[in-house]
């Protein structure tokens, strides 16, 4: 039975298979009659459910919110071009079956359906999209520093930047899914001075962050910490979508009204 619980993969097991899935795809031509034998709904083996739909050159997932990917057949490989690229041998493969190797070594087996009411499990083909929140969220404190009140906003903005993470199956499939990014609005007041405000996305954030890990995160929440004799504090948080991880990062506006940003350790 095919399980969709997101679980960690090994990272060599990870690295070979994208050197592999480009060494592959350079070396040799796409065989053009596997992808014609691999056009339409597979359902699983075992649980009878459909799984993918294969039109031309593109795979469709049953869960709407995994995007769509590319895929070559060469030889007895079949290359996933999505956000991660992933190969996956071919055990066999006929006109009505197709079985192949997955990530973590198990040998997942499809069939072809032959009903037509399948295809109402792929009657649409637009991803959807979650945004991490409904609507705007609005925080504020108020702190007290040397006898002078500032109050300290947050206004968490839903965004149309789109945010792709690649989760894997207990059987080692790979499939993209896709989540929106927030704007994070910050700003601070002395009465009603406007000290300092700034639209905040997750880009500011490159220089202490490898790219491929921060482009799998959302910005998800900020806080404001206080203020003290190096300035005006902040707390943003991270997170990797659908799961326990993330990081936390210190954000301080100096006297000189430049923001300077922190992993907190």
């Amino acid at each position: 039975m095919i399980k969709w619980g997101a679980i960690s993969m090994v990272l060599v097991m990870m690295l070979a298979s994208c050197n592999n899935a480009k060494n592959g795809e350079a070396s040799d031509k796409e065989d053009l009659t596997a992808k014609r034998l691999l056009q339409g709904i597979w359902l699983d083996d075992e649980t009878d459910i459909p799984l993918m739909r294969i039109n031309g050159d593109t795979i469709y997932y049953l869960d709407p919110q995994n995007l769509p990917v590319y895929f070559k057949v060469i030889r007895d490989t079949i290359y996933v071009r999505g956000n991660t690229p992933i190969a996956y041998k071919i055990d066999r493969q006929t006109e009505y079956s197709f079985w192949f190797h997955s990530l973590s070594d198990e040998i997942v087996k499809l069939y072809k359906s032959d009903n037509p009411e399948d295809t109402l499990a792929f009657s649409s083909q637009e991803t959807e999209i979650t945004p991490n929140i409904p609507e705007v969220v609005k925080k504020d404190s108020v702190v007290v520093y040397k006898g002078t009140r500032y109050r300290g906003y947050v206004y968490i903005n839903p965004s149309q930047m789109k945010v792709i993470k690649t989760a894997y199956s207990e059987e080692g499939i790979g499939m993209d899914n896709v989540y929106y990014d927030n704007i994070i609005h910050i700003c601070v007041y002395e009465g009603r001075n406007l000290l300092y405000g700034k639209d905040i996305t997750k880009k500011i954030f490159a220089d202490i962050f490898p790219e491929e890990e921060l482009k799998q995160t959302i910005l998800t929440d900020m806080n404001f910490m206080g203020v003290d004799g190096k300035g005006y504090h902040y707390e943003a948080t991270l997170r990797v979508p659908e799961s326990s991880v993330y990081h936390l990062v210190n954000l301080t506006i100096s006297p000189d009204k430049q923001l300077h940003i922190k992993m907190v350790e």
